[in-house]
């Protein structure tokens, strides 16, 4: 079965269909959101009105309307509207839907706009395939995704489509569709003559989550268990949402952002900030195990050695959640979270550490220096393999002052560098003081 469909205007909206099919709008008048794109003198507004239509991309999150955006263009600029998949679609799918608008050009004249939902799924051959007819606008292409696509979509594509961002809906966009929905007779639930307390209407709203989709099923459920003439009370709408989750794409740029937002507001050092999208993404159903990796992390990125307890208190959360679960676990991460957003930061063995790789990676395979090579057998001690290395807690202070343990080819480097917060200022005045010793010392290994 081919996963290209083909369709003018939209589709016959059955009683059948669930609610949120049914009430598609028909018109961009009907069209929730998307103010920024579509109110007066907005660009997508402006190029509809010209009936210059180019290739285009909608990125936004699940419930915005990208698919139903793309039919009303569809219908606004009288173009014969072709849907693909990029799940189910191959490059067969794409050929089959060159040759539905060459047909459409030939006998009709029509254009026709190729709408490829979930773009990013698209790999690389695929993208191609479709590419040069797009450039020779057999195709016009619409495209949706969740995803950022100058992550997924290479630049060739990137390069002939023009990218919209579609915002979630608000509350007042949310209202009224909700209200359109009770009140519409032929598509909606008017003839059932229900209504909604403010109350019920204020949760619905908040567990939409600026997903319009989302709204529209939750009060499809909600009408089908109160009679003709009835009200949607608060009790009912609180006992659908029991089970019900926020909207957390756990593997789209939502979750990355959140997580993001997360680490940025621990290196803030804005504790209360910090918990809040913590809460967030366990209230989106994020597993606490992620996060306390990632907190891991945190402590040795953003605090290192200003507070090493901080490393030590955040793997021990890791290890209660591991053992406890939710939702004891949760609150041990919680505690490592604060600790690391009230702690003082530094990232200097974060950037010591970058800075090291960086000239190992560019450098060659230097051998280490004689001095500090082991010499478990006779042979390697007549070649010299640790000859001259001086123990160093057999040295004043346990520190053989004026040695040099980098390669010989190399220059000695200061990767480390502490910074004036925390235990790192201690640090910073021992290191000071052993490089006194070395200046001092008569004992010069690597000699100018």
């Amino acid at each position: 079965m081919s996963s290209v469909s083909s369709t003018g205007l939209f589709p016959d909206q059955a009683p059948h269909q669930p609610l949120a099919a049914r009430m598609r709008p028909a018109s961009l008048d009907e069209y929730a959101g998307q103010d920024h794109l579509l109110g007066a003198g907005r660009p997508l507004r402006v190029a509809l009105e010209q009936g210059a239509l180019h290739s285009m991309i909608f990125w936004g999150p699940p419930g915005v309307g990208k698919t139903t955006l793309a039919k009303l263009l569809a219908t606004l600029a009288d173009a014969h509207f072709v849907t693909i998949s990029a799940v189910l679609a191959g490059v067969k799918d794409i050929r089959q839907a060159v040759d539905l608008a060459r047909q459409q050009s030939s006998q009709n004249g029509r254009q026709t706009i190729l709408f490829v939902d979930e773009v990013h799924r698209f790999n690389k051959a695929q993208q191609d395939a479709f590419l040069p007819f797009v450039e020779d606008g057999t195709l016009l292409f619409i495209g949706a995704t969740t995803e950022n696509p100058s992550f997924e979509l290479n630049n060739a594509l990137l390069s002939r489509a023009r990218v919209y961002v579609l915002k979630s809906l608000d509350d007042d966009a949310l209202s009224s569709l909700l209200d359109r929905a009770l009140s519409d007779s032929e598509r909606g639930l008017g003839q059932h003559k229900l209504s909604i307390s403010p109350e019920a209407r204020s949760i619905l709203l908040g567990a939409a989550d600026g997903d319009a989709r989302r709204l529209l099923n939750l009060l499809e459920i909600a009408a089908d268990l109160v009679p003709d003439g009835g009200s949607i009370e608060t009790a009912l709408v609180s006992d659908l949402l029991n089970d019900t989750r926020r909207r957390f794409d756990k593997g789209g740029e939502a979750f990355y952002d959140q997580i993001s937002a997360l680490h940025k507001s621990v290196r803030g050092s804005n504790p209360d900030a910090s918990l809040y999208w913590f809460a967030r993404m366990l209230d989106g159903g994020c597993d606490p195990l992620y996060i306390a990796r990632r907190v891991v992390r945190m402590a040795s990125e953003e605090i290192g050695n200003a507070d090493p307890r901080a490393l030590e208190l955040c793997l021990n959360a890791w290890n209660v959640q591991e053992r406890l679960g939710s939702p004891e676990g949760e609150l041990a991460v919680a505690q490592a979270i604060v600790y690391l957003a009230c702690a003082p930061k530094s990232n200097a063995v974060y950037k010591a550490f970058n800075a090291a790789m960086k000239d190992v990676a560019s450098q060659p395979s230097y051998e280490p220096p004689l001095h500090l090579r082991n010499a478990p057998t006779k042979l390697m001690k007549e070649l010299g393999y640790g000859q001259g290395y001086r123990y160093a807690h057999d040295e004043n202070d346990a520190y053989a002052a004026g040695e040099d343990y980098f390669p010989d080819e190399l220059e000695p480097r200061r990767y480390y560098q502490p910074v004036n917060r925390g235990l790192e200022q201690k640090i910073a005045q021992k290191l000071d003081h052993l490089r006194s010793l070395d200046a001092q010392s008569p004992v010069k290994r690597r000699t100018d």
